[in-house]
């Protein structure tokens, strides 16, 4: 299966929330270009836009639960929810486990090990920063102590004119 399979198949795990399938086509489309700008190899590219599109899997459940979609619950729910619906999607265990681990670590920007991890947090954090309109002054404190693409950082100076 490939990236518009897992695509679709997203899109429709989403039931019609339309915000949550805009949220994950941004991230995915910043990621994908940050990846490709940082000429990642085929395979850590594939597994970061996989990641991207499922990055926020447990949405639907943490509202249900929880009644928000707090990062950290995102995180422990995630993880096991993208094994199972990775599960047939004729990736590797190594690229599912890999893509768990990048969903359940998202929201955590400590210890950011590997390209596909960091690309994640920054794609994402663009997108959540236009989507809950953060300060300028907060968006340039994050790319200071986050940022680490040079393609990345490039993208949120031309997006927010920092």
């Amino acid at each position: 299966m490939g990236i518009s399979e897992i695509m679709a198949k997203m899109i429709s795990f989403s039931e019609g929330n339309i915000h949550d399938v805009n949220h994950f086509l941004k991230v995915w489309a910043y990621a994908k270009t940050i990846g490709e700008l940082e000429q990642l190899d085929s395979e850590t590219q594939l597994t970061l836009e996989v990641a991207a599109i499922t990055h926020d899997i447990a949405c639907p459940l943490c509202r249900a639960k929880y009644g928000n979609t707090n990062g950290k619950y995102q995180e422990i729910e995630g993880a096991p929810l993208v094994r199972q619906f990775l599960s047939d999607t004729g990736l590797s265990s190594a690229q599912v486990e890999r893509i768990a681990y990048l969903v359940g670590h998202h929201h955590t920007y400590t210890d950011i090990e590997g390209l596909d991890y960091q690309i994640l947090v920054e794609a994402d954090y663009i997108v959540n920063a236009e989507e809950h309109p953060y300060p300028a002054e907060n968006i340039r404190n994050f790319q200071g102590k986050v940022f680490r693409t040079p393609s990345g950082a490039a993208l949120l100076q031309a997006i927010y004119g920092l």
